[in-house]
């Protein structure tokens, strides 16, 4: 994810994000969100409801990225009602393109799965024998 998103995710949610500048063995957050910019909206919402859900700010984010065409949200400290919304939003992601956020599908055809709209498919389809992870 781009910088400017990720300076926004940790700006609106300082406390869910705390551990962004801890050691490597810590969090995986000080990696940022290791997805492309389509999930931004995704990501913030599913923010926003899990501080709603803690008040108290006990839950962190220790790491955020993409895993086999799919949002992986780990986290610590967190109640099952939290892990079951984490749920949804990883299914949801399913059915988000990555690079733009519009209706996507998983890609399983490129060497890396992917979940994508017809658009960012098209176009990385033909570069993904040289290099799979690519949008741009």
């Amino acid at each position: 994810m781009d910088e400017k998103a990720t300076k926004k995710l940790f700006k609106d949610f300082p406390n869910l994000y705390r551990v962004k500048d801890k050691s490597v063995k810590d969090s995986l957050m000080r990696f940022g969100f290791e997805c492309e910019d389509g999930w931004f909206d995704l990501i913030y919402e599913l923010s926003k409801k899990i501080t709603e859900l803690d008040p108290e700010g006990k839950v962190e984010a220790v790491q955020v990225k993409e895993k086999f065409g799919g949002l992986r949200f780990y986290i610590n400290g967190a109640p099952r009602e939290i892990h079951d919304l984490i749920a949804k939003y990883e299914k949801k992601s399913y059915q988000t393109c990555e690079a733009c956020g519009a209706k996507g599908k998983s890609r399983p055809d490129l060497g890396w799965v992917r979940t994508l709209c017809n658009k960012h498919y098209k176009i990385i389809r033909p570069a993904s024998s040289k290099n799979h992870n690519s949008l741009n």
